[in-house]
């Protein structure tokens, strides 16, 4: 078990309890904590703000909330998750019948000991959570109910990291921090996107790469709209959810399907020989689908273990720090930085000495791979490079169309370029 993966699920278990939502103090808590492990820029866009076709809503914050019996007992209580409210529940102080309470009561009967997660962040509504055991335990009679919200003009929150890089490019990677008490979704993916953030200032990227932290669907289209005159600098992005369950890992391309990430993506999946599922776009998930809408076009694609919906425990408080593992939000971790590893390299070349194979023993190439014990592998990846370096090609091209490792062709292009046999 790594360092990193043991950090990661500690930080999970740290984000678990607090209250999130799209708007609120529990989102601000969150980047507060979120801000220890990496500086970050956060952005307050007041109630009211118009973003593309929506509009900022009222931010919405809870103090207590509960469902009690006749003799006082607590039965449902916000105090022991956040998940027993129904997100964005508008206050009421009432007395009132079983029968009339079960239209504000939302259980799983399949899974009777599960609380499920449910919201009404655009309608009006009230109404709490609970296991369907504990409802079936319920007699008919008065229950007090009470939730202390409110919802006011205030502001949406979202915050931004961003690790410079050689060029202005950028690369976008992007979660979303609106769901109360899920680890898997998606306290796992801002594990994953905080410890990726730590793992590139270690060294100088050739992209810049901005991290977006931000309420999922409202927060997306409110960067977008206020970024929309310099999202012509993304040149790739990925959306991380679901990124701690023992699942396999999912790739789901981009709307293009062809973008530099869904290749670099695909190459390094396959290369690994990690199990794994390579998706087509669809218009339905994650912010994929706001980076990746016609007007903005952005080659986004999204990276998660088992995808929304696809596991039982899914919106529910079964999602909870001991659904996800450090090892699989280690290797999440691990398949973004490779592949980020090999979009940074992923250079188109020119051959400077197109007119027949130059000599290579004569420039001590050939000499520098003696004794290693994949000379043949290495000679082989120098000729493919050469061959192929016609301004047209990139070295993942290389690397697939060869059939050999990717760092074995980047090191290729590195000696060559170093002798001055090809360039950029």
């Amino acid at each position: 078990m790594t360092v990193a993966g043991e950090e990661m699920h500690a930080l999970v278990e740290r984000l678990y309890p607090l209250c999130r939502s799209i708007t609120g103090d529990g989102v601000r808590a969150t980047l507060d904590i979120v801000g220890e492990y990496v500086p970050l820029q956060v952005h307050e866009v007041p109630t009211g703000t118009q973003v593309l076709d929506w509009t900022v809503p009222q931010e919405w914050n809870i103090r207590e909330a509960y469902i009690a019996d006749a003799a006082g007992k607590r039965v449902v209580d916000f105090a022991a998750s956040s998940l027993h409210v129904l997100g964005y529940s508008v206050p009421v102080s009432a007395t009132m019948p079983l029968a009339e309470l079960r239209e504000h009561l939302h259980t799983l009967p399949d899974h009777p000991s599960w609380v499920p997660y449910r919201t009404s962040y655009y309608k009006p509504e009230w109404g709490f959570c609970l296991a369907q055991e504990t409802l079936d335990a319920m007699p008919d009679g008065e229950y007090e109910v009470r939730v202390d919200s409110t919802l006011a003009d205030g502001h949406l929150t979202y915050a931004e990291h961003v690790v410079p890089g050689q060029v202005a490019d950028e690369v976008i990677v992007s979660c979303h921090v609106c769901h109360p008490s899920l680890a898997n979704d998606n306290l796992a993916g801002i594990a994953v996107a905080t410890y990726l953030a730590r793992s590139l200032a270690e060294r100088t990227p050739y992209y810049t790469y901005r991290f977006i932290f931000a309420p999922g669907t409202i927060g997306a289209i409110t960067w977008l709209a206020r970024n929309a005159d310099r999202v012509e600098r993304v040149r790739h992005g990925l959306v991380l959810a679901c990124a701690g369950d023992r699942g396999h890992l999912t790739y789901k391309q981009s709307r293009r399907g062809d973008a530099e990430i869904d290749r670099v993506l695909r190459h390094v999946l396959t290369a690994s020989e990690r199990p794994h599922d390579i998706k087509e776009f669809t218009p339905y998930g994650y912010d994929e689908r706001q980076f990746c809408s016609p007007g903005f076009d952005l080659g986004v694609g999204s990276l998660s273990r088992t995808p929304y919906a696809g596991y039982p425990e899914y919106h529910t408080s079964a999602d909870n720090p001991g659904f996800v593992s450090p090892e699989a939000m280690q290797d999440t971790l691990d398949v973004c930085r490779e592949a980020f590893a090999v979009l940074d390299r992923n250079r188109r070349y020119v051959n400077l000495s197109p007119y027949g194979e130059p000599q290579l023993g004569r420039r001590g190439l050939y000499d520098s791979l003696g004794g290693r014990s994949d000379a043949k592998e290495a000679q082989m990846a120098m000729l493919w490079v050469l061959s192929l370096s016609d301004g047209e090609h990139s070295l993942l091209d290389v690397a697939e169309r060869s059939g050999l490792p990717f760092d074995t062709v980047a090191a290729a292009a590195g000696a060559l370029h170093d002798a001055e046999l090809i360039k950029a």
